[in-house]
């Protein structure tokens, strides 16, 4: 089912689209990234990304997203759910204080599922006909997916498919329905393979739902096989920091993610794959494919080097050249 066997580029068939790519992780980086797929956002845009636990330490820096959003975005919306697990976002109040305490006091941010859900048609899924998500993300015209790249506990890794999948599903009933399997004891009941499709069939909802009005980036940096959902308990971050990409296109961009990782010395990938194939993780590319979401196939272009061409191998030979350890565990911002 292509959940722990690596498919390599040239053995992949389909058309090709465009990803952007720059090693430049700073706020300048990410407007670079972010302007290159800019022109699909239209009208009320609902920026989802990852707030984080308290105090969670690998989260994109708010000082990046500040940026951003007061020089592209002064119009849109950080868009939220509340989590599935007791924690700092399990309900709205508590979910509230996280976001206060984490700093995401710049812009609006809106956690969508406090009023409310509702339903959006699955097309073409085997396991869902619908999937229900906070109730205002039907009040924005486009969607920009803003997702940290890093480990996944579940999911093996987390890339704009989780971040849509899991991240728009609301907390009580969406996430629920990827998670449990009806009247079960044991909410993390449903894993590996059939995880992976849930939470595709999921993320294809919500990217359906906005069309030609979506976009995606990446953010390669402080890469620890745990998820942002883990906070402070997350494990060290052993991955280089990469760069930032950009796409218009979720199955390329989380597919060369994936790429740079596997294209990365034995040592240096070698936590980060665990994690990804003994999850079953690669099943989010593969049945991202046959969803029909985007191609499995891309061509990089490198934004630092005047539009050339590159690949996921020449990018992974340059990784970490600006990895400064903070003697913590994590890289220094």
């Amino acid at each position: 089912m292509g959940g722990s066997a690596y498919i390599p580029f040239d053995e992949r068939s389909g058309d090709e689209s465009v990803v952007y790519f720059t090693r430049e992780l700073s706020p300048a980086g990410l407007l670079k990234a972010y302007d290159e797929v800019s022109g699909a956002l239209a009208g009320k845009v609902a920026v989802k990304l990852h707030t984080g636990e308290p105090h969670g330490p690998n989260i994109i820096p708010r000082p990046w997203v500040k940026e951003l959003m007061q020089k592209r975005l002064d119009a849109g919306t950080i868009v939220e759910t509340n989590t599935y697990y007791e924690g700092g976002r399990h309900n709205t109040e508590v979910h509230r204080k996280t976001i206060q305490e984490n700093g995401w006091t710049f812009a609006p941010v809106d956690i969508m599922d406090a009023d409310g859900t509702a339903m959006l048609p699955v097309r073409g899924g085997k396991w869902f006909t619908e999937m229900s998500v906070g109730k205002s993300l039907l009040d924005y015209e486009s969607l920009l997916a803003l997702t940290h790249f890093k480990g996944h506990a579940m999911g093996g890794f987390g890339g704009s498919n989780k971040n849509i999948g899991i991240g728009c599903a609301d907390g009580q009933v969406g996430k629920k329905m990827i998670h449990t399997t009806p009247g079960s004891s044991d909410m993390w009941d449903i894993a590996e393979e059939e995880l992976m499709e849930r939470m595709t069939e999921s993320a294809k909802a919500a990217i359906d739902h906005f069309g030609r009005n979506v976009a995606f980036v990446n953010v390669m940096r402080n890469m620890s096989v745990s998820c942002d959902c883990e906070g402070t308990a997350a494990q060290p971050v052993v991955t280089p920091d990469v760069g930032i990409l950009s796409s218009l296109d979720m199955l390329a961009i989380d597919q060369a993610c994936v790429d740079i990782v596997y294209a990365m010395p034995p040592d240096v990938r070698h936590d980060m794959v665990e994690r990804i194939e003994s999850r079953r993780g690669l099943r989010q590319l593969t049945y991202m494919a046959e969803l029909g979401v985007g191609n499995a196939r891309y061509k990089i272009v490198d934004l630092d080097n005047g539009g050339r061409e590159v690949t996921a191998a020449d990018i992974a030979a340059q990784a970490g050249d600006t990895w400064v350890d903070d003697g913590q565990g994590h890289y220094a911002d």
